[in-house]
């Protein structure tokens, strides 16, 4: 049996925007797509816009890509699209497998999915942790998540908000950490245009490094740090007390903490 023939995108803002572009520039026939959005804009070319629901059942999966603050509001006026034999994929930050079963009890499975915007590119890690999918249906969700980069499965939902922390929400950091770096080095006299530029370039050059490397992060640092030389000096500042450590401990620890808020908002709400 074939698996997820049809994906019909439910709010198809910027992170289903990013998917959906992905999965086309991955070679996916836009056919195999349609999306439910009143405010949307526009879709790529091929791709069925619906603006209204219910949208008549040909798909064998949804996505959800709307707030989870709008879950207990929005499930009730799904559920003709929800029902046997569709698989439930959700974006909606915090909200548990147990929660998406609640809001739609029909479907044949449900699926959480955090990515992050480097679906766009290809570039995603995407992790997936799921409630009634057999073995065929696990591989096919594989593949299909997988066309946006790097998808694997998470066996302990107790860790999903940790993961989307740092794999979902990471990008965000990251984007900080240059503007952050550039910033630094125009406070200290170069030109706004030339710190970005050279900000940028930087991180990307060692991201990609480090992704091709059999050495880890750490290792690296150091081999670009000379004894007594500029670089360990600068190494030093970052290294003191772990300094950037705790500070990133923290960041994380406060995202997942807000995908547990959130997750109990919508329980309450329901």
């Amino acid at each position: 049996m074939d698996h997820f023939r049809k994906l019909l995108i439910i709010g198809c803002g910027n992170m289903g925007g990013a998917m959906l572009e992905g999965w086309l520039a991955a070679g996916e026939d836009p056919a195999r797509f349609e999306v439910l959005d009143p405010a949307a804009a526009k879709v790529p070319d091929g791709v069925a816009l619906h603006r209204e629901s219910p949208v008549d059942r040909n798909h064998d999966c949804v996505l959800l890509g709307f707030k989870p603050q709008q879950l207990s509001a929005l499930a009730p006026g799904l559920q003709s699209m929800t029902g046997p034999e569709v698989t439930v994929f959700s974006l909606l930050a915090g909200i548990e497998l147990a929660t998406l079963a609640s809001a739609f009890p029909e479907a044949s499975a449900h699926v959480r999915v955090m990515p992050n915007l480097a679906a766009r590119i290809g570039k995603s890690p995407v992790i997936l942790a799921e409630s009634g999918l057999d073995v065929q249906a696990r591989g096919a969700a594989l593949a299909l998540f997988g066309r946006l980069g790097t998808a694997l499965w998470l066996d302990d939902e107790a860790q999903f908000n940790l993961v989307t922390a740092l794999a979902g929400s990471g990008p965000g950091f990251v984007y900080r950490f240059i503007d952050a770096l550039a910033s630094a080095a125009q406070e200290l006299g170069l030109a706004p245009t030339v710190a970005s530029e050279l900000a940028l370039a930087t991180v990307e050059g060692a991201s990609a490094l480090a992704a091709g490397s059999d050495l880890p992060p750490a290792e690296l640092a150091d081999r670009v740090a000379s004894p007594g030389g500029m670089t360990r000096e600068g190494l030093n500042v970052l290294d003191a007390n772990n300094a950037l450590k705790s500070l990133l401990i923290e960041t994380l620890r406060a995202t997942a903490d807000k995908g547990e808020e959130l997750g109990r908002a919508a329980q309450d709400q329901g």
